[in-house]
């Protein structure tokens, strides 16, 4: 299973959100990867605060870097999770075929079905807001695996 989360950046939401499925699921044959649909941060370390809160859970993100979102990534991915409405909204207009689209989900819808939540950007919600991340994602993450095991 190749497993993509995505988020506008790719230092915030959706790096921390491919370490914990990472973690939760290295007893499964996974592949997990992140990217932004944005090019702001090419390249660059998950912001620091998803770093710290990555840490406290004894998850690494020092190796990750940011990139992009390709059109080649509806190949290479089983699902796509996007992080927000706005990023969902994004990649369902790159897709071009139904079976592309499919491949779309809401993270959030995972633990509460249909109701098509965001993930909120803590970029500027200070420390609180990472640690408030952390939990939705973790516990998305959780039933991602269940339903996968």
């Amino acid at each position: 299973m190749k497993i993509l989360m995505v988020c506008l950046g790719n230092i915030c939401r959706s790096p921390l959100a491919e370490g914990i499925l990472l973690t939760k699921g290295k007893h499964l044959n996974l592949e997990v990867d992140s990217a932004g649909t944005a090019a702001y941060h090419i390249g660059k370390q998950p912001d620091i605060r998803s770093i710290e809160i990555a840490n406290k859970y004894t998850i690494d993100l020092n190796q990750k870097r940011a990139r992009q979102f390709s059109r080649a990534d509806f190949d290479k991915f089983d699902i796509i999770y996007a992080m927000d409405t706005n990023n969902y909204t994004h990649l369902i207009s790159l897709a071009s075929s139904e079976t592309e689209r499919n491949k779309i989900r809401m993270i959030l819808n995972e633990i509460n079905p249909n109701t098509h939540q965001s993930v909120p950007d803590p970029y500027y919600g200070g420390k609180n807001g990472f640690q408030d991340v952390y939990n939705m994602l973790n516990k998305a993450c959780e039933k991602i695996i269940k339903n996968i095991e």
